[in-house]
């Protein structure tokens, strides 16, 4: 059998290269997208009512001004369960949802709820643009709490 080294350096130099170079950079998204951020918050939503969801993104937006703008903190809604609602395409919070994910905040739905509202209606929810589906909101919350982000249920 031939010996395989001399073709594995090869690809190993080949894909190290794309790496540095940028070529995959639209494939692996950025390890900290806000590097100066003093605080890293979890803002999570598990509640259909409308106060609830005017309270987190009222939330959202103290922090951002409390730490001096967008860049000194990083912040995620996590939405699951009846707050799901909130990053429903057409609600009626979606400029505060816009005018919040230009400032950097990320809108994550989880998608176990949306295929849970889809086997109950037959329709599936279309979602905000800002939204960001993954498959579990919770496991989503458990990960990023190790990663050193505050968990926050305004």
């Amino acid at each position: 059998m031939a010996d395989q080294r001399p073709r594995m350096t090869r690809a190993v130099f080949i894909i190290g290269w794309l790496m540095v170079t940028g070529a995959f950079a639209a494939d692996f998204p950025a390890e900290d997208p806000k590097p100066f951020a003093e605080a890293r918050v979890l803002l999570q939503l598990s509640d259909r009512d409308e106060a609830k969801q005017s309270i987190v993104l009222d939330v959202a937006n103290n922090l951002i001004k409390h730490y001096g703008g967008p860049d000194m903190i990083d912040i995620e809604i996590v939405a699951f369960g009846p707050g799901i609602d909130l990053l429903f395409a057409g609600n009626t919070r979606a400029e505060r949802i816009d005018s919040l994910a230009i400032s950097g905040v990320r809108f994550v739905a989880c998608l176990n709820t949306v295929d849970t509202v889809e086997r109950a209606t037959g329709t599936r929810p279309k979602l905000s643009p800002h939204a960001i589906g993954v498959q579990t909101g919770v496991a989503h919350i458990v990960q990023r709490a190790g990663e050193g982000f505050t968990l926050v249920r305004p």
